[in-house]
């Protein structure tokens, strides 16, 4: 059954019931009434329409305990397709998942560091054709595709600011570049804002009240759930983690950010600077311009013990427990997830911090825990959210009666309301978070 505070502003039956009958599944339309208040009628109009649609198929009998046996409704996890798309300056992550959310298939290739714009989306949409290619999955098929990039993102415009290391962003069309060149449908949003809502779609933190999911790539980002609504501040560009303000390590104790001391970039430069200064070091880096690399090549060494680099991380994941128990305090969070193509080594380290952290210094903690995971897809998080915002926006949420029409790329939809009054749900089983319709998304002709 469906957590009320998850429905709190769903914006159509047909995306309640949808979402019903892929986390409830099988479940008869009787169920479907029940659990979410409303009239036997209007959802079986609403099953009739995502029946038409392909998107639900009738899935046996119930047997019978005494009157008609009950058809139960299933979705069909092969009728679309959703690809995520995470853009980043380390890495370039491309998922396809079903209807169900399961992940059909997964490549990663280089990031876009040091990439023109115009340059990237050729190759990324080069890789996307043969990706689907190789998977047999004919583009029809395939609802859309969620791009997932760092901020600080421009939603009006279809746009990122281009924030380190990616200036050269700045301004750049993305949206309407990468839809030119895919032919599909784009939806864009922040990477670690998509990757906290996969983990709601796939139900791993649907009962938490406030939710983030930390994201460690290039930056630092946390996205952020409450009650069931993402948050996403004034401009979309809220949890920007990396940049809380903190004091570096020192004589000075200068002010610096939390990025600089815990990501990626600033483990690489003082494990180069420690190794120029004659420190001991187990590994040997790469001796190029790319700190992605080198930051790759520490975490492993971590990872086998070599003493410097246990250093880098340790000093590194214990920043960053810093910031994670501010965000834990200020929004009184119950779920904290680690995710990002950054822990896919080291995250064993970096989570035994946070979570010692959490155990000493979370201020609420007489009042309830805080549980702190790694993600199931730690190295695809942000993809994966995409591929669900693409089945959210453009499957589950979109008005009932067949097929979407075209978005507009630079106005903002109107939130639906729901077909019919509904009464309180049943307070016990994940739904998806209620995500409101993004301005960007840009659809094919």
């Amino acid at each position: 059954m469906v957590n009320p505070r998850l429905l709190s502003s769903a914006p159509t039956s047909r995306g309640l019931a949808f979402d019903l009958i892929r986390s409830q599944g099988p479940i008869s339309r009787v169920e479907l009434a029940e659990r979410t208040g409303l009239t036997q009628a209007t959802m079986s109009n609403v099953v009739r329409q995502l029946m038409v649609d392909g998107l639900v198929v009738e899935a046996g009998r119930r047997e019978s305990t005494g009157g008609k046996p009950r058809t139960l409704l299933s979705i069909d996890p092969l009728a679309r397709f959703a690809l995520g798309v995470q853009l980043g300056a380390d890495a370039v992550t491309v998922v396809l998942t079903d209807l169900g959310g399961a992940m059909v298939g997964r490549l990663r290739t280089h990031g876009v560091y040091g990439e023109a714009p115009d340059a990237a989306v050729a190759r990324i949409a080069a890789v996307v054709a043969d990706f689907l290619g190789g998977l047999g999955v004919p583009a029809a098929r395939v609802a859309g595709l969620g791009l997932v990039t760092p901020g600080p993102i421009d939603l009006d415009h279809g746009s990122i600011h281009g924030a380190p290391p990616l200036e050269a962003w700045a301004g750049f069309p993305l949206v309407s570049a990468v839809h030119h060149a895919t032919g599909l449908p784009v939806v864009l949003d922040n990477d670690a804002t998509a990757a906290a809502i996969g983990e709601f779609w796939g139900g791993s933190v649907a009962d938490s009240a406030a939710h983030c999911t930390v994201y460690y790539g290039a930056g630092i980002g946390a996205g952020i759930v409450l009650d069931g609504v993402v948050f996403r501040g004034a401009s979309s560009n809220a949890g920007e983690l990396g940049q809380v303000m903190s004091r570096a390590p020192g004589p000075f104790l200068a002010n610096t950010t939390v990025e600089k001391l815990a990501g990626p970039v600033g483990v690489a430069l003082r494990a180069r600077a420690a190794v120029a200064a004659g420190r001991e070091a187990g590994f040997a880096l790469t001796g190029l311009t790319d700190p992605y690399a080198d930051f790759s090549v520490v975490a492993t060494a971590a990872v086998h013990g070599d003493p410097l680099a246990l250093e880098l991380i340790r000093d590194s994941a214990e920043h960053l427990a810093a910031a994670v128990v501010s965000i834990a305090n200020v929004l009184d969070l119950d779920s904290i997830v680690l995710a990002g193509p950054n822990l896919a080594i080291a995250g064993a380290l970096y989570l035994e911090a946070v979570r010692r952290r959490v155990d000493e210094d979370f201020f609420a903690q007489a009042a309830h825990g805080v549980r702190v995971e790694l993600s199931a897809y730690v190295a695809d998080a942000a993809a994966v959210g995409g591929a669900a915002l693409v089945l959210q926006r453009e499957i589950a949420s979109r008005p009932a009666g067949g097929a979407s029409a075209p978005a507009s790329p630079s106005a903002p939809a109107s939130p639906s309301a729901p077909a019919s009054p509904s009464a309180p749900a049943s307070p016990s089983a994940p739904a998806a978070p209620s995500v409101p319709p993004a301005p960007t998304t840009s659809e094919a002709p």
